[in-house]
């Protein structure tokens, strides 16, 4: 056994060295970037701040999406950042599009999810399932924003069992004929390009769809009272003729389309925790101005509990992202722990949302205090995407080897 001499002498700190608690920021995470992550994430907040606060409220009353926002992004190198640049993309890493995707949703999910929808859903598959005439041809014009893609997988009667998908393709000269419906489409009203999954010959096959083919339309849903800063739509097929080479050739199975989710659930994972720190920081300055019975709300235990707990969760649930983001970029990222950061992410967010809704009173149902935007645009974030209840299900099957999807 080493004599304790031996040991490494660390001399003591002065009283003076006592180190401070930052509770904006507990364990340094912006110290745990690197420069150009900093940069990055510093661009995005002054962009979503400057360009994107300024339009949310009209934009979630009226239900309506500028879409010169996608030029917006485009130009800065939002839309798919991890696509190397010779295809348009920004060729950053993982952890750059978290942060990304915190500061765009720090303001709102809808404004997210359309940056995910482009960026993972649309030009992820191209990239990485695509030929090299197809990457050519979409990619650079969807990283700057010239052109708007949507992704189809959920349909009326399959949504967390994409399996059993009803759009079919049929083979015919030329090409393929697809035939079926999409539901709960992000973008898919302006869009001008679909990632379309369906079977072919019983396998689901990946195909690009156009704005324009005949058969093919994507109406608008109406009436949403979440995400309403983003255009979601059906995607109808009646007979779409698709041209051979708009088949994605490098993937076939459910590994196609759950591949690009996973890109999307990452940046889910950042965004909400994203939503979840706005509603924290104004819950905190809300609870010291509003004063009732004489004192401020912040000065009574149970809102300061609720603030410890808000505190606590997003802190290290930024922990948690930033590590998976750092897996993804090594390569040594299994997508169990994806499902992990979402739903944690997805749902302790939403928690901290009805918490910050509760604190604000009266006040919190009103949208000019944005909370109640952010609380009903998280119950969404919660769902789409894989649910929490089916990310616990895989990390069910993870930890014993047995899948309770099916009886």
């Amino acid at each position: 056994m080493p004599d304790a001499a031996d040991a490494p002498k660390v001399a003591p700190k002065s009283p003076q060295a006592k180190p401070e608690f930052n509770w904006e920021d507990p364990f340094g995470l912006v110290d745990q970037l690197t420069e150009d992550e900093r940069m990055v994430s510093e661009t995005a907040r002054a962009y979503s701040q400057d360009k994107l606060m300024p339009r949310v409220l009209e934009s979630f009353r009226n239900e309506t999406f500028d879409r010169e926002i996608f030029n917006e992004m485009g130009e800065l190198g939002f839309l798919g950042p991890t696509i190397p640049e010779q295809y348009g993309g920004a060729g950053v890493g993982h952890v750059c599009y978290g942060l990304i995707a915190r500061e765009v949703e720090r303001v709102d999910s809808g404004y997210r999810s359309s940056l995910s929808v482009q960026s993972s859903l649309v030009m992820y598959p191209i990239y990485a399932y695509g030929t090299e005439e197809q990457r050519m041809k979409y990619l650079p014009r969807l990283a700057k924003g010239e052109i708007v893609g949507a992704f189809g997988l959920t349909e009326p009667d399959h949504g967390s069992d994409p399996g059993g998908m009803k759009t079919r393709a049929v083979k015919t000269d030329g090409g393929y004929l697809l035939t079926g419906n999409k539901m709960w489409i992000s973008n898919s009203p302006i869009a001008d390009v679909f990632v379309i999954w369906g079977k072919l010959d019983g396998k689901i096959r990946g195909f690009l769809l156009e704005k324009g083919m005949k058969g093919l339309s994507a109406p608008k849903i109406e009436g949403k009272f979440s995400l309403r800063t983003s255009l979601t739509g059906e995607v109808v097929m009646d007979n779409v003729f698709v041209p051979e080479e708009n088949l994605l050739p490098n993937v076939s199975g459910l590994a196609g389309p759950f591949g690009c989710l996973n890109k999307a659930r990452f940046g889910i994972s950042w965004g909400a925790l994203g939503a979840a720190e706005f509603c924290w920081h104004a819950a905190r300055q809300y609870t010291l101005d509003r004063k009732q019975f004489g004192r401020p709300l912040a000065a009574n235990q149970l809102i300061q509990k609720k603030l410890a707990d808000m505190l606590t969760e997003i802190t290290l649930g930024l922990q948690a992202c930033l590590r998976v983001g750092r897996m993804l970029d090594e390569g040594t990222c299994p997508p169990e722990n994806i499902s992990l950061v979402k739903r944690n992410s997805t749902g302790k967010a939403l928690d901290v949302a009805r918490m910050a809704r509760d604190m604000h009173g009266g006040n919190g149902i009103a949208d000019e205090f944005h909370i109640i935007r952010h609380l009903l645009n998280l119950e969404t974030v919660n769902t789409y995407e894989g649910t929490h209840d089916i990310h616990a299900l895989i990390l069910g099957r993870a930890q014993t080897g047995i899948q309770a999807f099916t009886a």
